[in-house]
C-alpha cells in the first residue's frame, strides 16, 4: 500500500479517537461515515492488527491502538501545521491570549519565549483569565472542556490523568482495591465537594465517592501538595513523569485506569478564528505541547 494513503489513513485513526466515534470523525472531515469506516479497516489490514474493537455504542482502542495513536495525532498536527504556515503572519500583528487558572499556564506559559522566537514580528499580550481584559480575546486556553456559546473551538488534548504520591505518604502500604482510598487524603483539580472518582479496570468500572482534602484549579500546587506527601494525588500523567522517574512519586493502583480526563481546547471568536496569526499560534502550541501529553 502506498505510503500516502497510509498517512491518510493514520490521520483519520487520530481523529476517530479524538471525538470519539466514526460520525464525529466523518462531520469534522465532511465526508460519509463509510468513508470513516473503510479508511479504518484499509490501516488494520495495512498494519496486520486492529485498532478499535467496535459495538453498537462505543468504539475501544486496542493495544495496537494506543501504541501507533501518538504518532498518528502528530502527523494530523504537522499537515495542519503545514496549512498553517503556508498563510504568513503580517509584522507586527498583534495576538492576545487569555489563559485560564488551570492548565491553560502550565500548558502555554513554558512555550511563550519559543513562539516570540518562531514569529519575531507578532506582539503578543498573555492574559489570566478573571483580570480586566481577558475577555476581549483572540485565543484562549482553557482546560474546562466548556466551549463558549458562539466560538470555535479547537479540541487540543485529553491528556490521561493518574493516581500518584509521595513514598513517604504511603510508608510502604500498597493499595489493592479502590475502596481503600477513603482511608486516604485525596488531592484533586475539581469543583465538586464530594466528586465521584471513576475507575476501571479489564473492562470493569468502578465509582468512590470522596472529599478532596485538597481541590484546587491550580495543578502546580496539586503536584507540589502530593510531592510534600500530603496526600493521594489525581494528576495528569505527563506532570508526573520526572517525579517517576526520579522515584519522588509512584504510582497508586497502577492497574487501574482514571476514567476522568481533562480537556484542553483553545477557544477563539468566530471573527478571528480564521486570521493567520491565531492559526499559527494554535498549531504551534498542538505541535509543541500535545505530543508530550500523550500516555508515555
Amino acid at each position: 500500500m502506498p505510503r500516502r494513503l497510509i498517512a491518510d489513513y493514520m490521520v483519520v485513526f487520530s481523529l476517530v479517537v479524538e471525538h470519539n466515534g466514526f460520525t464525529a470523525a466523518a462531520r469534522v472531515l465532511g465526508v460519509p461515515k463509510v468513508q470513516i469506516s473503510r479508511a479504518i479497516s484499509a490501516l488494520e489490514r495495512a498494519l496486520g492488527q486492529r485498532v478499535l474493537e467496535r459495538t453498537t455504542r462505543r468504539i475501544h482502542i486496542t493495544e495496537a491502538g494506543r501504541a501507533i495513536l501518538a504518532h498518528c495525532q502528530r502527523m494530523a498536527i504537522e499537515i495542519e501545521a503545514a496549512q498553517a504556515a503556508l498563510v504568513p503572519v503580517a509584522a507586527g500583528t498583534s495576538l492576545r491570549v487569555s489563559l485560564d487558572q488551570g492548565y491553560g499556564r502550565v500548558l502555554a506559559a513554558p512555550l511563550v519565549p519559543r513562539f516570540l522566537e518562531r514569529y519575531p514580528d507578532v506582539v503578543l499580550r498573555v492574559l489570566n483569565s478573571g483580570e480586566d481584559g481577558a475577555d476581549n480575546f483572540d485565543v484562549q486556553l482553557r482546560s474546562d472542556g466548556q466551549g463558549m456559546a458562539g466560538h470555535v473551538v479547537v479540541p487540543l488534548a485529553k491528556p490521561p490523568l493518574v493516581l500518584c504520591a509521595s513514598p513517604t505518604y504511603l510508608a510502604g502500604r500498597v493499595l489493592r482495591a479502590p475502596s481503600e482510598l477513603a482511608s486516604y487524603a485525596l488531592l484533586w483539580a475539581t469543583a465538586e465537594k464530594q466528586p465521584t472518582l471513576r475507575l476501571a479496570k479489564g473492562g470493569g468500572t468502578v465509582e468512590v465517592r470522596c472529599t478532596p482534602r485538597l481541590s484546587t484549579a491550580d495543578p502546580v500546587s496539586l503536584h507540589a501538595a502530593v510531592a510534600a506527601g500530603l496526600g493521594i494525588g489525581v494528576l495528569p500523567e505527563f506532570m508526573c513523569r520526572n517525579g517517576f522517574a526520579t522515584r519522588r512519586l509512584v504510582r497508586v493502583m497502577p492497574e487501574w485506569q482514571v476514567l476522568e480526563r481533562i480537556e484542553l481546547q483553545a477557544l477563539s471568536p468566530p471573527d478571528r478564528a480564521e486570521q493567520p496569526v491565531v492559526r499559527s499560534f494554535i498549531e504551534f502550541i498542538r505541535a509543541n505541547a500535545v505530543p508530550a501529553m500523550a500516555a508515555a
